[in-house]
């Protein structure tokens, strides 16, 4: 008797059937809401597709497929086993198209199937649960969902009947159909790329549209890291030090390590050393597209766009990645986003670097770092603690003190309120301060306290924009009460941009953000147009700062001279950019290259050889920071009393 007739194998084709069929309904629900991104290749799409499809269903029916090829008959032929077969079938229907609705949910929010985020997300499930249920009515989706599952199950009664009616193979059959199940997953191992389906040229939506969203999850969850000798290209270690080294070179620079890797030097800062507070707010996806003064219409950052004149604004700034993590990390160490996990989530990883939190610490600053969110999320604590800072979060504040929260944190107002509170403690104790915070409001559910702003809680990101900006300016307004304003530098940045989705890999243009300088009594006000990033903000405070120290920084000091060309670097786990302010190099796994000229405008992809300058650019701050890393070049290590006392002379 044929196996493919047989009960178990007839009963995981009706069950496998229907997840194929939900797969390629979601597909084409995807498809349809960005006809225009995809921009055409349908075809291969789909074809693509189909096998990632088949990829996962060749995983997934392993464990269900050995069950049902070995099940004793008498156990088979039992009512209650019957019922069972019936109960998976349901519980498997109702998670598959639990699965379509979710990638529909996270493809809103990411423009992609599920990544690195999404297993982030399993992680801090307490913190994405609560936000889930204050963004959508789960309630009634469950519901629905339930529905639908019971309307398919009455449509399938028939061929599942007639699966349980047919006949058991004999055991060497069912022996044999166990060894193909494991053949083919094992095959399907193989034989398919998890980082990126082929076939699809650059098209970033094709590739994500032909993706399998449970294939790539698990795809992530495996590969959260990857090992840059391994997966990208190289250049030899001596063409990579001369290339950095003339890149990180500053008049006032002079490296100090023997290693050619090595990026150590000694800045010695012109002028005289100062010691102003530091108030550094990173906010929750703020795109510089949101700002009046850059051409938004809908006046959302009336208090942003009055700043600017009075701030040293830099109008063509980058964030180097999407998540909060890896603005977090380019901010404090000024590192490039290497490739998978970011330092601050490498856990067991994350701590002992030189960063501008420790910097200023060895020069008397009390540094701290302060979330409106609980700080287990995204290992921020560790982080930090194990960086030169003290962590101030959503659990050290008393419940008194917190008027309204939300799924991630408090209200950016009761996050501005402890942040005072800091700053008078330092003051009357005569330290100095950092004040790093990380403020949680323009984030999903975007949710606020009433009667703050003329736009509903809840309803939507233009709110949560409007209510940032109605918090900052209450902010400064307190603050300029405080007897330590003067001899205070605020400094306001985004962590990364409100939507990185695009058509290309790296869409350069969704990832500038804002950054002011804001301190009417030290800094000039004015515009700087200098192409920069987050990897340049910690060399520039302590340029202001006019201070002396060592640094392990791959940023430079931007209001400084250089004779360096400019770049932005910019990655998103897996592709490695950098812009030079007209062209984009990508570095991606398999040791692929390529280019994307005139990035901001037609980006024309085109193949790239190692020898391209702004290819061997790009690889020269990956390579060499993947190098560091793993042979901790990074590392802090204090300055002798003396050089101490030097600097802050």
């Amino acid at each position: 008797m044929p196996l493919l007739r047989t009960a178990p194998l007839r009963y995981l084709l009706v069950l496998l059937s229907t997840w194929l069929a939900v797969f390629l309904l979601t597909r084409g629900v995807l498809l349809g809401s960005h006809l225009h991104e995809a921009a055409g290749g349908f075809l291969h799409v789909f074809a693509i597709g189909l096998l990632y499809d088949l990829g996962f269903l060749a995983y997934a029916a392993l464990p269900l497929g050995l069950y049902l090829l070995l099940c004793p008959p008498a156990l088979w032929c039992r009512p209650g086993h019957r019922l069972f077969l019936h109960i998976v079938l349901a519980v498997s229907l109702f998670l598959m198209l639990f699965t379509a609705v979710a990638e529909w949910l996270f493809w809103g929010e990411f423009g992609v199937r599920f990544n690195f985020i999404a297993v982030d997300y399993l992680v801090y499930s307490d913190e994405v649960l609560h936000n889930l249920l204050e963004s959508y009515p789960i309630g009634r989706l469950l519901a629905s969902l339930a529905l639908v599952t019971a309307a398919l199950l009455l449509v399938l009664h028939k061929p599942l009947k007639a699966a349980l009616a047919a006949p058991l193979p004999a055991l060497r059959g069912r022996l044999a159909g166990g060894l193909a199940l494991a053949v083919l997953a094992g095959l399907s191992g193989l034989l398919l790329d998890q980082d990126q389906p082929r076939g699809l040229g650059g098209n970033a939506y094709q590739h994500e549209l032909a993706s399998n969203g449970p294939y790539q999850f698990f795809a992530a969850f495996r590969n959260n890291e990857l090992d840059y000798p391994q997966f990208y290209r190289s250049l030899p270690p001596a063409v990579v030090a001369q290339q950095l080294r003339h890149e990180l070179s500053e008049p006032n620079a002079r490296f100090v390590a023997a290693d050619p890797l090595d990026i150590r030097r000694q800045i010695d800062n012109p002028g005289t050393p100062r010691r102003p507070n530091i108030v550094l707010v990173t906010i929750e996806s703020l795109s510089a597209k949101y700002l009046g003064s850059n051409g938004d219409p809908r006046q959302l950052t009336p208090n942003l766009d009055a700043l600017r004149q009075h701030s040293l604004y830099f109008n063509n700034f980058y964030a180097t990645g999407t998540r909060t993590d890896r603005g977090l990390e380019a901010i404090t160490l000024s590192v490039p986003p290497t490739p998978g996990r970011s330092i601050v989530k490498r856990i067991g990883r994350e701590s002992g670097f030189a960063s501008l939190g420790q910097q200023l610490d060895a020069q008397g600053y009390d540094s701290v770092f302060v979330y409106g969110g609980r700080g287990y999320f995204d290992n921020m604590n560790a982080f930090f603690s194990g960086n030169g800072y003290r962590v101030v979060d959503q659990s050290s504040v008393a419940e008194a003190d917190i008027h309204f929260k939300n799924a991630w944190g408090m209200a950016d107002e009761d996050l501005y309120n402890q942040t005072l509170k800091l700053a008078d403690a330092d003051y009357a104790r005569g330290k100095p301060f950092l004040l790093q915070l990380m403020t949680t409001s323009n984030h999903r559910p975007y949710s606020y306290p009433d009667g703050r702003i003329d736009i509903a809680s809840g309803a939507g990101r233009e709110g949560a924009v409007k209510y940032t900006d109605w918090a900052i300016g209450q902010f400064l307004a307190a603050a300029r009460h405080k007897p330590w304003f003067d001899n205070t530098l605020f400094v306001f940045v985004a962590d990364h941009c409100a939507g990185s989705a695009g058509m290309e890999d790296l869409p350069v243009a969704n990832y500038q953000i804002p950054l002011f300088v804001y301190a009417p009594k030290l800094v000039q006000a004015g515009e700087n147009d200098r192409l920069a990033s987050q990897i340049d903000l910690a060399p520039t405070l302590l340029g202001l700062l006019n201070l002396d120290y060592q640094s392990t920084f791959f940023g430079r000091n931007l209001l400084q001279a250089s004779s360096a060309p400019p770049r932005v670097l910019l990655g998103n786990y897996q592709h490695l950019g950098l812009f030079d302010g007209h062209d984009l190099a990508i570095l991606s796994p398999r040791r692929a290259i390529r280019r994307h000229d005139d990035a901001l405008g037609a980006s024309r992809e085109a193949p790239a050889a190692s020898d391209d300058p702004l290819v061997v650019r790009d690889i020269a701050y990956y390579q060499a920071a993947s190098y560091a890393l793993h042979h901790h070049l990074l590392a802090w290590q204090a300055p002798t009393p003396a050089a101490t006392a030097l600097s802050q002379r």
